[in-house]
């Protein structure tokens, strides 16, 4: 299978690294505006992970990565992309610009098959949670919302809650800064997100709410959302104020979802009773770690907390998609 990226921001870049070499997956090409040779810079050195682990430079035309050759493209028009010459399978459309249908479809008409996006999109996308309904993938369906790393961590949690029954839940994810914040104060449309991000806690709006309502739709209108971005470069944790419609002892929700991550959820959801900070989760695969070590009850309300790399987890489950993907394209 022949994929391609589009928007080498830090999803997209993480991707790469993590494509390059991966076995039955060919990364044929990036498209991104900004200088490539800052691209080749931004790809061998990364300050959360470490430098790339074997040669990386630009050539002419590509990035050049050990042994192979990546199209390097400086596109802003996706409608102009060469996909169809590339015999591109699936996008990975990772610019943050193209989530509503009508960009997303630029891509196909380019010539590509398949466009995976790298966020929840518009509603006209299918809203798709790889472990929770992936399932419902079709071949006709060219174009997929695999949700957000704050989605994907949520949607898992939520659903096993509602086996015992949810009257109301608030969630806050207390996550690091990210690039839609500023380094110094400066103006922004949302006045807290041009406050310095290293500097202090802040409180940020986010449409959670929406994309887990689209997802579980007995839950609507008993979940409300926010997040709290924390200077931190890496790492969140997810904080869930749940009420309950029937009284659960803090043995019995543990049990449910360490039962969940060696069953269903295996590989997707993790537990844990280590006493964890978000240093530890850097490099996690997983789209939710429980700790329980901090669940509480108290009543019929509990408090779930759970660690999740805001990068590396949501880039697993990209990856996850990919696979299945290829194997409902291949069959």
């Amino acid at each position: 299978m022949k994929i391609a990226i589009n928007g080498m921001g830090r999803i997209g870049r993480l991707l790469f690294r993590r494509l390059i070499n991966y076995p039955g997956i060919e990364l044929a090409a990036i498209n991104d505006v900004m200088d490539t040779d800052n691209l080749a810079y931004l790809l061998k050195y990364d300050s959360l992970y470490g430098a790339f682990a074997g040669a990386m430079s630009r050539e002419q035309g590509y990035i050049a990565c050990n042994d192979k050759k990546v199209v390097a493209l400086r596109e802003g028009n996706p409608a102009k992309l060469p996909w169809r010459e590339l015999e591109i399978d699936i996008v990975l459309e990772c610019s943050g610009r193209f989530t509503h249908k009508a960009g997303a479809e630029e891509h196909l008409k380019a010539g590509a098959k398949k466009v995976l996006l790298s966020t929840t999109g518009s509603p006209d996308i299918p809203l798709l949670i790889y472990g929770f309904n992936h399932h419902q993938l079709t071949p006709a369906v060219d174009i997929v919302s695999p949700g957000g790393c704050m989605t994907n961590c949520a949607t898992h949690i939520l659903y096993i809650l509602n086996s015992i029954g949810i009257e109301s839940a608030q969630i806050n994810i207390l996550h690091s800064y990210t690039s839609r914040q500023e380094l110094v104060d400066t103006a922004h449309t949302q006045f807290r997100r041009g406050r310095a991000a290293a500097e202090s806690i802040i409180p940020v709006e986010i449409d959670l709410h929406q994309s887990l309502e689209r997802l579980l739709k007995p839950l609507k209108g008993k979940i409300a959302a926010v997040s709290t971005r924390v200077p931190v470069t890496n790492g969140a944790m997810a904080d869930f104020s749940v009420q309950l419609k029937q009284l659960c002892t803090k043995h019995e929700i543990n049990n449910l979802f360490k039962k969940a991550a060696t069953l269903e959820y295996k590989n997707i959801l993790a537990y844990t009773e280590d006493p964890l900070v978000s240093a530890d989760i850097k490099g996690n695969t997983h789209s939710c770690v429980i700790d329980g070590t901090l669940t509480s009850v108290a009543a019929k309300q509990i408090k779930l907390i759970a660690w999740f790399d805001n990068e590396f987890g949501y880039t697993s489950r990209m990856i996850d998609w990919l696979n299945y993907w290829k194997k409902i394209m291949l069959s």
